[in-house]
């Protein structure tokens, strides 16, 4: 039975990643319809309705009240920081190699942790942080050369990610699974909202506000519920396997936004790409891999000790 659950588990959490690849493909695709930040609004308006009515039906509407936490708004904030960061690099680089910038995340929030929580600093962890920014180098430079800074928006986008994961474990216990989604999801929209005004009346070009096509919001709304019926796929599969093992399942997401680019918008990853995504999903696989050791070393020791003091 576990050997199932964990197979189903990988299954789950590999579907839940490669789903967000195909809302990130679908947002490449409706480049320059509408702005960034209006796109973003509507993909989290449709979240948060389905995420409010779970939670009135569980928890009543006491539990719609908006989070007074800071550390809510911090998630909220930082989510939606990533969402424009990565709207904006799928739109102006190679899907596959935004995708792939942004997976430096692990190595940010193992920084990340070692300043804010205070987690002590490994040895793996700056050698996977190492590894990565050379593939962040090695991808980046023909970006860069021909799009010059935007092309550091994927480490915008991985690094608000990283901030989120980093206030989920300082805000753990504090509310429910379903509650910390939606405060997340609520949060997210009221910051989206704002940002798009912002824009709006900034009257930067690309940031006005335009009627748009009904299809732009359809494929917005459908983004922001293939979204959430991601995070859920995943959410699943951790239930069932564990964080650790469906971990590595991330690289499926990565994986699919090469096979999307290359059939819908002829982006062939070339050979330093290529090179450049191995070292990054290495370095990634050598964090989590280290992680993995340093667990069982203490679950062994805690085993160990359990049964030094029964004896």
């Amino acid at each position: 039975m576990p050997h199932h659950s964990d197979r189903a588990g990988l299954l789950y959490a590999l579907a839940g990643f490669c789903t967000l690849s195909v809302g990130d493909a679908i947002i490449k695709g409706m480049a320059g319809e509408w702005p960034a930040t209006a796109m973003a609004t509507t993909r989290y308006l449709m979240g948060t309705l389905l995420l409010a009515a779970l939670v009135l039906r569980h928890q009543g509407t006491a539990g719609l009240l908006l989070p007074r936490d800071g550390l809510q708004w911090l998630r909220g904030l930082a989510i939606s920081t990533s969402a424009v960061g990565m709207f904006l690099a799928v739109w102006i680089m190679p899907l596959a190699e935004a995708t792939t910038i942004a997976f430096t995340q692990p190595v940010i929030t193992a920084l990340l942790a070692l300043v804010f929580l205070k987690e002590r600093a490994h040895a793996s962890t700056w050698i996977a942080t190492a590894l990565a920014f050379i593939g962040v180098a090695i991808v980046l430079r023909p970006n860069f050369e021909t799009i010059g800074w935007g092309a550091l928006l994927p480490l915008l986008s991985a690094t608000g990610m990283a901030v989120v994961i980093i206030a989920n474990r300082a805000a753990a216990g504090k509310a429910s699974v379903l509650a910390m989604q939606y405060y997340m999801s609520v949060t997210a929209l009221i910051v989206l909202a704002f940002a798009t005004l912002a824009g709006h009346f900034s009257g930067v070009e690309g940031f006005v506000l335009t009627l748009p096509h009904w299809s732009v919001v359809a494929r917005c709304a459908f983004i922001g519920l293939s979204a959430t019926l991601a995070q859920y796929l995943i959410f699943m599969g951790t239930v069932r396997a564990g964080a650790g093992t469906v971990a590595p399942m991330t690289y499926g997401q990565l994986l699919m936004a090469v096979a999307l680019g290359w059939v819908f918008f002829g982006d062939a990853p070339d050979a330093i790409a290529l090179l450049g995504a191995s070292i990054i999903i290495a370095a990634g696989l050598f964090l989590w891999q280290a992680g993995r050791r340093r667990d069982r070393a203490r679950k062994e020791a805690a085993s160990a000790a359990q049964e030094q003091f029964g004896a």
